[in-house]
């Protein structure tokens, strides 16, 4: 049969292809919504990887694996697999690969990684890519309208509900001067802050002290960098400090 003839390029957009790439896309929606509603208690404590990578994870995960049920349909329905044929295998090594690309798009900068959406897309991609190459085009249609909405307003959700972030200071105190877990607490309350548990860590070097830490927002607020360092500012026994948002 001619690979382009008409009836062959209409099988793929068949009613029993598109019956079957509307469950498909079941399966997707609903592990996109499970994922971001795991990926929120993340987001919520101030997380890197938020909603919207747990989201995209999910989502690609669900696309993968769900198409390996409907070997009746690859391509078409035209090319039935065999034993000497199978498509997974070339899934798998897609998904590996893949799984190397993203990770070189993750970057680490003290306790700020950025890149995990980004390295989310592309492994969502890959499952675009996957579902196209099985001849489910609706279905990689629709997912990749999904993971683009996912990606454009996911960011507006997640600033929008309660969170409570975390933010990365370093104290640089007075020459001589030796502060107290104590005092440090007072200051984290202070600014509308708890200090994190086992986030603390102190440098010593000539009588001069440095501590860096994590404090946590106690409520719901928004996070105000040039506030807290306005704060901070009129601490005297202060010679230095740095802030910066925490998430990791």
């Amino acid at each position: 049969m001619n690979p382009i003839s008409p009836d062959r390029l209409i099988s793929y957009w068949s009613v029993a292809q598109l019956e079957a790439s509307l469950v498909i896309l079941m399966n997707i929606v609903g592990a996109l919504l499970l994922g971001m509603v795991v990926g929120y208690e993340r987001s919520y404590h101030g997380r890197a990887a938020g909603m919207r990578t747990y989201g995209l994870v999910c989502m690609a995960s669900a696309a993968v694996t769900v198409i390996v049920g409907y070997p009746q349909f690859w391509f078409g329905g035209l090319l039935p697999l065999t034993a000497t044929a199978d498509p997974t295998r070339v899934i798998q090594g897609i998904v590996t690969g893949i799984g190397f690309l993203g990770a070189g798009v993750i970057m680490k900068e003290g306790l700020n990684i950025s890149g995990l959406t980004t390295a989310a897309s592309i492994w969502a991609s890959s499952a675009i890519g996957i579902l196209c190459g099985a001849g489910f085009y609706f279905a990689a249609i629709v997912l990749a309208l999904i993971a683009s909405a996912t990606m454009i307003w996911g960011g507006q959700i997640e600033a929008a509900l309660p969170s409570r972030h975390a933010v990365a200071v370093i104290l640089r105190f007075q020459s001589g001067y030796r502060p107290s877990q104590t005092e440090i607490d007072d200051l984290a309350k202070a600014l509308g802050y708890r200090l994190a548990e086992g986030s603390v860590t102190v440098i010593s070097n000539n009588k001069h002290e440095e501590w860096h830490l994590v404090f946590i927002a106690t409520g719901n607020h928004k996070i105000s960098i040039p506030a807290i360092a306005e704060s901070l500012e009129r601490c005297d026994f202060l010679s230095g400090y740095q802030v910066a948002f925490a998430r990791n």
